[in-house]
Formats: structure tokens, sequence, C-alpha cells
């Protein structure tokens, strides 16, 4: 007889077809992979940012333990004044540090569900959301986005409203809707217009917003109109901006992300305060990395310089490889560090994927995996070193050419 472990973890751990071709294609030589997105690997030959931020936290005592549930003062509001300097009005009183974009999203569907409730998230993204909605005892219910003219991603503000209705009819109050900006992987990006909409569906069903806001500082190509910081845009429901070293600064082994509270005045106090209870349960914050935050935001500009760089470089060798007579077309976004590749309908994302492993040695993500629908799809990271990108891409043209 199976033992009852916790419903909340009833996936399918086997090992899937793609990950055995990836295992035997590594240990291959030439093997190159386009799915890669830790900048701190020494294979993308980005800027070592190792001794600065050694000399960073080693000016602050690590033996003394300082706990606070909101994070230290000066590390919230360095914080904080990274969205000053954006052009967004926010204090230190609205900020509040925790571990990661993962602990952020798990202390909020704390505060904001009870269990059985659902939050609307987006598809496509990344697949992590229904781990961490069910983790918390809460139901994910997707809503889409679509790709269309003029050549971007729009929100199908249709979906949203038929997720709220799924859930209703479920018997499920919706406790958050969440929305990525910008997204991953498609890299789209809010514009005011799809920001009150949001707005407006949250205020219907008394739903917080939630705002995955980490790859803010990686949009290439705003839409008109942007939302930079939905935390700092007047709005009539609680409303929560995340953000955090990993992404903007590239520092992920630092494990310091923060929450940005927004919506009406005359709850936001009552937001704080049951959120640091919340917090305060579980102080998992590095003490250090946070006596060290203001620093290591500064340094973070040389590491978005070169990240962006390489953003740029291998996107336009991604146009320049498809942009001609080819059967693969390259999806716009404004930015992010993702790329989607449409490939021809001959066969699955998931065997195109296996084809690039087995034939070139080269490992990407196929569509399904980020809920793409509506063609074949293959996601790649625009992260890689760029000779290793050209020869990847290239491999992938030559691939499609022969099989199309």
């Amino acid at each position: 007889m199976p033992w009852p472990f916790s419903r909340r973890l009833d996936w399918t751990l086997a090992e899937n077809r793609l990950a055995g071709a990836e295992e035997t294609a590594r240990r291959r030589p030439g093997f190159l992979d386009l799915t890669v997105s830790n900048p701190t690997l020494p294979e993308l030959k980005l800027p070592d940012m190792s001794a600065a931020v050694a000399q960073a936290l080693g000016r602050h005592p690590a033996g003394v333990y300082t706990p606070a549930a909101t994070g230290l003062p000066g590390a919230r509001e360095a914080v904080a004044a990274v969205y000053r300097a954006a052009g967004h009005a926010m204090d230190a009183r609205r900020i509040i540090l925790t571990a990661s974009s993962s602990e952020s999203y798990a202390l909020l569907f704390k505060l904001l569900g009870d269990p059985g409730d659902a939050v609307l998230i987006p598809a496509p993204s990344y697949p992590l959301f229904d781990y961490l909605v069910r983790l918390e005892g809460l139901a994910p219910v997707p809503y889409r986005s679509w790709y269309g003219a003029p050549g971007r991603w729009h929100l199908d503000t249709d979906s949203l409203d038929r997720a709220a209705d799924d859930a209703a009819r479920a018997g499920r109050r919706v406790a958050a809707i969440v929305t990525v900006n910008p997204n991953n992987p498609t890299g789209a990006a809010l514009d005011e217009s799809e920001a009150a909409a949001l707005d407006q569906r949250c205020a219907l069903h008394r739903a917080a917003l939630i705002a995955d806001e980490v790859f803010s500082d990686f949009v290439r190509r705003p839409p008109s109109l942007p939302v930079g910081c939905l935390a700092a845009r007047p709005t009539g429901v609680p409303t929560f901006s995340l953000g955090g070293l990993s992404k903007s600064c590239g520092l992920p082994q630092l494990k310091v992300g923060w929450i940005a509270l927004g919506g009406p005045a005359d709850l936001q106090a009552e937001t704080r305060d049951r959120l640091e209870l919340v917090a305060d349960t579980y102080l998992s914050v590095n003490g250090p990395a946070q006596a060290a935050l203001p620093e290591l935001l500064n340094l973070g500009a040389t590491s978005r310089a070169a990240l962006q760089q390489r953003l740029r470089e291998n996107e336009a060798r991604l146009q320049q490889t498809f942009d001609g007579p080819s059967a693969v077309t390259v999806l716009r976004g404004h930015g992010g560090w993702s790329a989607i590749l449409r490939l021809p309908a001959t066969r699955t994302d998931e065997e195109w994927a296996l084809a690039l492993l087995e034939e070139e040695q080269v490992l990407a993500q196929p569509g399904f995996f980020f809920d793409l629908d509506g063609g074949v799809f293959l996601v790649v990271s625009l992260l890689p070193a760029p000779h290793s990108f050209a020869t990847a891409v290239a491999r992938l043209g030559a691939l499609v050419a022969r099989h199309e």
C-alpha cells in the first residue's frame, strides 16, 4: 500500500524522454546548451563578480544575527531607492525582503488565500507557478496571452474572464491574479491598457494583483505606454511587485528578493502588518547579504550592462539567421532572457527538441514546457557566449533545413 504523501505533491516524478537524451548528449563532444539561465556559469564568459561581491560581504560582520522580519532598514531603503531612481514613488516601509522570488510568492499566497482558493496564472509562462500555487494548497487556473499583429504578444482578456468563471464554477474564490512583466519566456511587457484590464478584473473579483517584475531591467523594446512597476501605479486592490538580485544584478547565489507593496493607502498598513507576521515566521533572508545590499545593488550595474549587451548580441544573431527565407520564425518580445522560435509543424515541439539533441548535440526547451499553444515552438536562452550561441542556432537551422 503506497504511503499517503500530500496530494500537493501529486506530480509524475519519472524522467521524461528529453531528460534522458540530454544526459547522453552532455557526454558527447560539441554539446551546446540553449537552456542555460544561470548568469554566474563560467562558460557564459560574463564578468566575474566574485571578488567585488566578496569585498562587499566582507565589509559587514557575519558573526552577528540581527533578525528583522521585513528586512534590515538600510537594505529596504536601498531597494526603495532603486525604484525611485527609475521614476517610481516608493519608500522603505513598502519593501519586504525575502530569500527569493519563489519565497515571495509563497508568503503572498499564505497572506491572500485559503486552501482551495484559486490563483489565476499566465500562460504561456514558466512552469514554476503550478508548483508554487499548489504547494500552498491553492488551485492554479491559467489565462492566456496570444501572439499577433503588429508582431507582439497581447493579454487575452476574454481568457482572463473565462479563467475567473472556471474558478467560480468550481466553487473557488479568486485570491490573486499573477502577471509577469516582462513575461518569461515571451518577453511581453504590459502596456497601460493591459495593466488597467488586470486591475479591473482584480477589483471585480476582490483579488490581489501580483506582478513578477524580476526581468524589468531587461526590456529592450518597450511597448507604447509601458508600465514598469505595478505596485507604484494607482490601483484599487492590494498590489505587489516582485524583484530580486538574481536577475536584476545577475547574482542568484546571494538569495535576496523583495516585495514592493502597492494598492489603496488605507489597506497598505494592514497588508504590511499581516505580511510581516508571515515573514517573521520564517526569517529566511540571508543576513550578511542584507547588510551588503546597498553595495550589491550598485555592483549590479556592471553585470546588468554585460547581460544587456549579451542579450542584444544574441538576439541580433537570431534575426540574422532566420529573418530571411527560413522555415523558422522568431517571435518578437519586448525583452527578457529568452526567445521563442516557431518551427514547421511536421513534428511536435518535443520531437524537434529530441532531434536537435540527438543529431546536433544542442539542447533547447520544447514549447509545451511553457504551455505555448497554436503551433510548434522551441524556447532558447539568449545568455550563452555569442560564439556558442551562433554555432547552436546554425545547427538548428541546418536541422530544420534537412527535415522541414
